[in-house]
């Protein structure tokens, strides 16, 4: 199970734009082999929980809030705010910090990042360690915000639908667009607490009314929806699928990896996992059978603080 919580010893600020301004931290030992976790969202930020899934006498984890979320300055901008500029802060930070290789841990859109961070930088990956995989691809994105989890969880859904006027409903994430986007701010309020609260709502086997109760928080909330949003309406700065194609995946190969996937995640359905399995078959692939997509849920938390403990000595 994961490890007792702990505080950083270090916080710091990351220059990385004209515009935005990073804020990290580390705990654990100081000599520790060094991890950098990638949260989720986009938009996401990291939690104090995060530091939890390591070993904290052998590793220095290193938790790093993304453009616009957490911690990180300016909050919910989405100028210069795109994959490539994240994949880029991430190697800022590392040169920064004088470590030459790290292991990678991130779940969600942490999973998409992580992958192509490892397929951009290979040689500096000594593993990953992934959760909820995500890729970014025009089906999964359909399936959560147009239709699929839409049958699962319809009065989450109804409430997902109601900020937006029913003849724009074709087109979810582009509706939202404009609504996030509004020059009014109480629409943009009112449509991300909406956003948010249907990841929240639908992200594990049991809804927990804590982790719902986040969308009303509206920094929360407005980071989220608007980061992701940009980052979905965009495709992810990136072409259908790359994250998957066999060019991509042979640069990788050679990192050890190990996914933990929920059977029952709807955010990030298992069929992505799967498709990433059958391109690298190289992976160690977990589905826990009583889980969604949260990292908190108790089979998925297991099984990640006991990858991380196996690449510990790496």
């Amino acid at each position: 199970m994961p490890y007792p919580p702990i505080e950083p010893y270090f916080t710091g600020r990351l220059k990385v734009s004209d515009v935005h301004d990073l804020y990290y931290e580390i705990s654990g030992n100081k000599d520790g082999s060094p991890v950098v976790f990638l949260h989720g969202g986009p938009g996401g930020g990291t939690d104090k929980s995060d530091r939890s899934y390591f070993n904290p006498e052998k590793y220095k984890i290193i938790l790093l809030d993304q453009r616009g979320s957490g911690k990180s300055t300016p909050s919910a901008c989405l100028e210069d705010n795109t994959t490539w500029d994240l994949v880029k802060d991430i190697e800022k930070l590392r040169e920064e910090l004088k470590i030459e290789k790290w292991h990678v841990f991130g779940g969600s859109w942490g999973s998409t990042l992580s992958l192509v961070y490892a397929q951009s930088h290979p040689e500096r990956v000594k593993s990953l360690v992934l959760r909820g995989i995500f890729t970014l691809r025009q089906s999964e994105l359909r399936f959560f915000y147009q239709e699929g989890a839409s049958h699962i969880f319809p009065e989450a859904w109804d409430e997902y639908l109601a900020p937006i006027p029913e003849e724009e409903r074709h087109d979810m994430i582009l509706a939202y667009h404009a609504q996030l986007n509004s020059v009014d701010e109480e629409t943009r309020l009112t449509a991300a607490r909406a956003w948010s609260k249907w990841e929240m709502a639908t992200c594990k086997l049991y809804v927990d009314p804590e982790t719902v109760a986040r969308a009303g928080n509206d920094d929360f909330a407005n980071a989220f929806a608007r980061i992701e949003n940009h980052y979905f309406i965009n495709s992810g700065f990136m072409k259908d699928g790359q994250i998957l194609e066999k060019q991509a995946i042979d640069k990788i190969r050679h990192i050890p990896t190990i996914v933990v996937q929920g059977r029952y995640d709807v955010v990030c359905p298992a069929t992505t996992a799967y498709a990433l399995k059958k391109v690298f078959p190289e992976i160690e692939l977990h589905i826990v059978p009583d889980a969604g997509h949260s990292s908190r849920e108790p089979g998925i938390a297991k099984l990640l603080t006991e990858a991380t403990d196996k690449f510990a000595d790496l």
